[in-house]
């Protein structure tokens, strides 16, 4: 959300005007170089409103990473370089900042799949999981905030809707930094990186660099520098290794990326049943070491398939 995230805002909350005293004047001792620019402008009370009618314009803004601030005593550090993964508490704002510039200068659409985050770069994109219920959903971060607590991000009212929370107001959440994001519409790629939301992180980073992915993840033949030669498989009965590659919504796209990486051993595709929801896993394997399962996960890795790893099959009693 924005600097004045007093709380996840969810219908039935009231605003914490104390805390919007506090920032304002945080933002004034912050000091700018004109009384009509702020150092780090953020969305909602005070920010300014879309005056036309019709739907809100998509993109714009600019790309911002800001300075050190401080907000209720805690004190933030934008970076252009943020941790790769955070996990922690995530929160959702809606109507009382809808059609209000965001802190890099687009319009925040509550119906549109956006965020908020203290540090990351602006705009940016990022996976963010439910670690409740499994739900995935990949949003723009065009705003900062939340300031409550340890809460670690602000979603739009939709995202929240996607993930499952919105009625909660929050959630335990996982947030993968995927890179910038263009500063234009995005509408479009917004659209396709959640067609593949469950897709492995390298592919949506291909598809934000512009690169032709086909919604699965790129080639996955051995580079001819790189040869590897898959292991005899072993039996899972006898406590053997597996290569977990990717989860999917989708059978379909487990089964196409299951056939894509034939190359590097045994693949199969399993259903997995998470809080009432069928996750179809891709695995390699089984290997008959551990060694010989991260041998794989080394060969897959160099084909642009970062997010593999090795897990054990338990023996089975007969």
């Amino acid at each position: 959300m924005n600097t004045n995230d007093f709380a996840w805002m969810h219908p039935g909350q009231s605003m914490r005007w104390g805390m919007l005293a506090l920032l304002a004047g945080t933002l004034l001792l912050a000091g700018c170089s004109s009384s009509s620019k702020k150092l780090d402008p953020f969305a909602g009370v005070g920010s300014p409103k879309y005056a036309k009618s019709g739907p809100l314009p998509k993109g714009g803004g600019r790309r911002h990473v800001g300075k050190p601030y401080t907000v209720a005593g805690r004190t933030f550090y934008p970076t252009a370089h943020p941790r790769p993964v955070q996990i922690g508490i995530a929160s959702w704002y809606g109507p009382k900042f809808h059609r209000r510039k965001t802190s890099n200068g687009e319009w925040f659409d509550m119906y549109y799949l956006s965020a908020a985050h203290p540090t990351m770069p602006l705009p940016s994109y990022a996976r963010v999981t439910n670690l409740e219920n499994g739900r995935t959903v990949v949003v723009r971060v065009n705003d900062r905030g939340p300031f409550v607590g340890t809460r670690i991000m602000d979603l739009s009212m939709a995202a929240a809707e996607k993930l499952g929370y919105k009625r909660k107001g929050k959630a335990r959440v996982k947030v993968e930094y995927l890179g910038p994001a263009p500063l234009g519409d995005d509408r479009t790629l917004v659209a396709k990186l959640n067609r593949m939301k469950d897709a492995p992180k390298s592919t949506l980073v291909a598809a934000i660099r512009g690169q032709d992915t086909g919604v699965m993840v790129a080639s996955a033949r051995p580079p001819a520098t790189h040869a590897y030669r898959a292991p005899a498989p072993s039996s899972a009965a006898d406590g053997a290794y597996l290569l977990q590659v990717a989860s999917f919504t989708d059978r379909d796209r487990a089964l196409a990326l299951s056939r894509e990486i034939g190359a590097y051993g045994p693949a199969r595709v399993v259903p997995a049943n998470v809080n009432g929801m069928t996750y179809w896993r891709v695995q390699l394997g089984p290997f008959p070491s551990q060694q010989a399962a991260g041998a794989a996960q080394q060969a897959v890795a160099q084909a642009g398939i970062y997010d593999a790893r090795v897990i054990t099959v338990q023996p089975t009693s007969g």
